[in-house]
């Protein structure tokens, strides 16, 4: 599309070495006199996480700092294609969090903020008392974790574990 020394980014486009990308195939719009160049999609409603976004999804992978979420509804559509977003440790909650696997596991269905689509990839938080784990699975028989007592506990193999909720935790509000 250009290179930065030329035009400004702007909407619907990205930088990698210095060369203007489009993130998505549609129309072009040079604007001249301001020196930007955006990228408009060719196909209208069709619904991709923007910063901002609170996303629902699944949490395919965690590992010490890092969990990615597999996302289902942006908002409250379902998602235009398959998208995934990264969770960072420092990114969990407003407490320190030492390690990934005490606020989420594989399975667990999450509530996220996109805070960022620096590099084609979507950051995402879940820093809030309505955003974390709004269900979550018991790692030893994979029941429905129940929240009693101000902890998660699985009614099947009694076994209590910890992780970062939504506020709305159970209430089947997806």
């Amino acid at each position: 599309m250009g290179v930065i020394e030329e035009f400004i980014p702007n909407s619907g486009t990205y930088i990698e070495d210095g060369v203007i990308h489009a993130k998505n195939a549609g129309y072009v719009l040079i604007d001249y006199s301001a020196k930007k160049v955006s990228v408009y999609p060719l196909a209208r409603n069709i619904n991709i996480p923007r910063v901002g976004n609170i996303v629902l999804g699944n949490i395919e992978t965690v590992q010490n700092s890092l969990a990615v979420l597999r996302m289902i509804k942006i908002g409250r559509k379902s998602s235009s294609g398959s998208f995934t977003g990264l969770i960072h440790v420092s990114y969990v909650g407003f407490r320190y969090t030492e390690t990934m696997f005490d606020a989420y596991r594989v399975g667990d269905i999450v509530r996220a903020e996109v805070i960022s689509d620096k590099n084609r990839a979507y950051h995402l938080s879940t820093r809030g008392e309505n955003l974390g784990a709004i269900y979550a699975f018991c790692s030893r028989c994979g029941q429905i974790l129940a929240f009693k007592n101000k902890r998660l506990q699985c009614d099947r193999c009694g076994g209590v574990e910890k992780r970062k909720i939504a506020l709305d935790y159970g209430s089947g509000a997806l």
